[in-house]
């Protein structure tokens, strides 16, 4: 009987998390506030981690984490977690992009109507005891220019609320195309006209290191005079210094963050500024968003760890519960296939690529990719999957070439794979005989057809008689028992191939006897 994916939750979450996770099959244990030590101590354990902000999943942690096969983060960012560790480690690492975009998009426009009307300082100053009526004057937002830095789920939220107040709304994102601007109600502009334009801006962009500083000193001081500037997306998109500079020079009229560069932000050249309002990074923090975040990222978990669906993964293709079916035995046929030209084909390799046509072609390819290298990279790590397979092969300075073919050809869907070594190209293609059934058709420009599991041989011979009572007798001999035989060749009289499987490991010996057989001139074991 298969054991239960076990899954560890260590942080603070919504109750119905663990529910979610118990009613799809598999095992959870809450652990929240666990010190690095204790978690290094137990992660072992488990197949699945799901995290908020608080579990810091470091490439220490990481190391130890011999079964994990995906952390799931309930929330957008994941500056804690080292994603380039786990995928080199074949972890899936997911979040929550989408559970709390409302309550992200409501804080960014409460934080612009705070702005607008200066409503944190009255609100102390009335309490203090005083009645500054007069103190205060601010702006109506009806009519003004809204610019939104990021135009994605979020920004396109804060677009549709921003065009419900009647703002004129223009959006810099090198993403966004003119249908797309059309479909949102935005106006698409560069990034120095949405500078020069904007009453407001509001950033809506992940960090990365095109958006690091986005709003440096030099943007800062491109902006429309008396600019408002409103940040609860990622710490770092904004040069701070330069920011309350040009507060106190007035270039920037009022600026509302709920990010910093550091947090907790215990210190910040903002604190103390005229008109600067911020919050501890509350953009997420609403009832609804947390009980949103925490029952989607269990679902995608156990749809990944029961199905193999692939939902919201940063370092993997998508793949929903619906496609993982139909794909799969493609993957099988794509990961045999990667694994055999990587067995066969000697030399460095320098270049790869994956071919589709046929029924193939209109599959979502990353997939198939994925399994192709992991079939491939086989020959350099025994801990290759999906996940790690495409960085092992930037590691190599492998090129790899994805090629969709929209003709029609001798077998109803097809995936041939090519790679480019220093002997010269070799290539394999494979197709499904029936929905699941994948068969090798082609190796090395010889046809033959043959199915690819468990100890097989793969043999180069002159094509000429009694060879196949020669390699029969010689397995025989040896206890070797063969269980299907598949011939191919090139001409009559000229080079032929033969791949059989067998029942056991070859013998390094019987390899050594084989090769010594008349006319041979390839012999391989191959594993699948």
């Amino acid at each position: 009987m298969t054991s239960k994916p076990k899954v560890l939750i260590s942080d603070k979450m919504d109750d119905n998390a663990a529910r979610i996770f118990a009613e799809n099959g598999c095992d959870v244990d809450v652990k929240p506030g666990m010190t690095p030590d204790e978690l290094k101590a137990v992660i072992g354990e488990y197949d699945g981690l799901a995290i908020r902000s608080a579990t810091k999943v470091t490439a220490d942690i990481l190391d130890a984490a011999t079964n994990l096969k995906v952390i799931g983060r309930a929330g957008i960012g994941v500056d804690n977690v080292d994603i380039p560790a786990a995928s080199s480690k074949g972890v899936v690492v997911m979040n929550t992009p989408f559970g709390n975009s409302i309550t992200t998009a409501e804080h960014a426009i409460a934080m612009m109507f705070a702005l607008a009307r200066q409503i944190p300082e009255a609100n102390t100053r009335t309490q203090a005891g005083e009645w500054p009526k007069n103190a205060f004057m601010g702006v109506e937002v009806t009519g003004k220019t809204l610019g939104l830095i990021g135009a994605g789920n979020i920004g396109t939220i804060v677009a549709a609320r921003a065009n419900g107040l009647r703002m004129k709304v223009v959006a810099y994102d090198p993403f966004l195309t003119p249908e797309r601007a059309i479909e949102i109600g935005v106006e698409k502009v560069t990034l120095d006209e949405l500078l020069a334009r904007a009453d407001f801006i509001t950033l809506h962009t992940p960090l990365t290191d095109e958006t690091r500083n986005i709003l440096s000193r030099e943007n800062l001081a491109k902006t429309k005079q008396g600019v408002r500037i409103v940040n609860c997306a990622r710490g770092g998109l904004i040069d701070e210094a330069a920011l309350a500079d040009a507060l106190d020079s007035g270039q920037v009229a009022g600026a509302a963050l709920d990010v910093f560069q550091a947090e907790p932000a215990k210190e910040s050249p903002l604190f103390g500024k005229p008109n600067f309002i911020c919050t501890p990074h509350l953009g997420a923090s609403t009832t609804e968003a947390q009980v949103n975040v925490a029952l989607q990222v269990a679902e995608q978990m156990a749809d990944y760890l029961v199905t193999g669906g692939v939902t919201n993964a940063l370092n993997m293709p998508s793949l929903s519960a619906e496609e993982a079916p139909k794909l799969r035995p493609y993957m099988a046929l794509a990961t045999n296939l990667g694994s055999l030209v990587g067995q066969l084909a000697h030399g460095s390799l320098s270049e790869i690529s994956i071919e589709r046509e046929g029924a193939a072609a209109s599959l979502s390819g990353k997939p198939i990719t994925g399994a192709v290298l992991a079939g491939l990279m086989r020959r350099y790590s025994d801990t290759v999957n999906m996940v790690n397979a495409p960085f092992l092969a930037k590691e190599r300075g492998l090129d790899v070439r994805e090629v969709r073919h929209d003709r029609e050809g001798v077998y109803q869907t097809l995936i041939r794979v090519t790679v480019k070594t220093s002997q010269g190209d070799r290539s394999v293609a494979g197709t499904l005989f029936g929905p699941s059934a994948p068969r090798l058709v082609e190796i090395f420009g010889v046809g033959i057809e043959a199915e690819l599991s468990g100890h097989m041989l793969y043999i180069v011979n002159e094509d000429a008689p009694g060879f196949i009572g020669r390699i029969g007798s010689l397995l025989g001999d040896n206890g070797i028992n063969i269980g299907t035989f598949h011939l191919g060749r090139r001409d009559t009289g000229g080079e032929a191939v033969l791949l059989l499987s067998v029942d056991q490991p070859i013998p390094e010996e019987v390899v050594k006897a084989a090769c010594a057989l008349e006319g041979v001139k390839v012999v391989t074991p191959l594993e699948f």
